[in-house]
């Protein structure tokens, strides 16, 4: 099994669930004992942002990175410095969780002289239920706009085919076969088989990828009114 890097780079098509998936490997490193930092780089989509969560992250002792606006609710393309203390300090695990368009990855490009070709991963979550990622081509095409745009190759895929609290293990084993094979034409691993706690139960073991369990932490009890 492959080891992630220190820094993990988090994009996704808006509505993949990249943020939820960012947000739980965050909570996941804190468990496992490790400092953990998670900078929220969304300088486009303006729901769903990790920085939402931070008294739950501080909660867990993670530190977290946003936009150097002290107003969590202000939709303001702005990125604090302090972006630079764990790309700097490597006793940090880092989770940057980007833009998930080529406009919202382009603030990647920002931190490229940080990013050498060994020292992380950048994972792309992918939904096959979402019209823009429904197809193997479409996928590839989105891949590849997001790796010119960021300066940065995608090194691992993250299956979170869902339809919110609806999802079945049909959507996972539907979203793992587009995944594979994007897999297998770019020659880039499944990392991660992201899924709902209660559903990762009743997957089938041979999945190529680790079996990530997730809460729905960012959709507030509201949306489901």
């Amino acid at each position: 099994m492959l080891k992630d890097k220190r820094i993990r780079i988090i994009t996704g098509h808006y509505g993949s669930g990249k943020t939820e998936f960012a947000v739980n490997y965050a909570l996941k490193l804190s468990e496992e004992g490790k400092k953990t930092a998670i900078a929220d780089l969304d300088v486009v989509n303006a729901y769903f942002r990790s920085r939402e969560k931070h008294e739950l992250f501080e909660e867990k002792g993670i530190e977290v990175i946003s936009s150097s606006v002290d107003a969590p609710a202000v939709d303001v393309p702005a990125i604090s410095a302090a972006v630079d203390k764990p790309f700097q300090d490597e006793s940090y695990n880092f989770v940057m969780d980007i833009g998930g368009d080529p406009i919202g990855a382009r603030v990647l490009g920002r931190y490229k002289s940080y990013l050498e070709k060994d020292n992380y991963d950048l994972f792309c979550v992918i939904n096959a239920n979402r019209p823009e990622t429904s197809t193997v081509e479409k996928t590839i095409e989105y891949l590849k706009n997001i790796e010119g745009v960021a300066r940065a190759k995608v090194t691992g895929l993250v299956n979170n085919t869902h339809l919110i609290k609806e999802t079945t293990v049909e959507d996972i084993l539907k979203g793992q076969r587009l995944v594979k094979a994007v897999s297998e034409k770019l020659d880039i691993p499944i990392r991660y088989v992201s899924v709902l706690r209660e559903v990762a139960t009743n997957l089938p073991e041979d999945l190529e990828g680790e079996i990530f369990p997730i809460d729905l932490i960012m959709r507030e009890d509201w949306m489901d009114v």
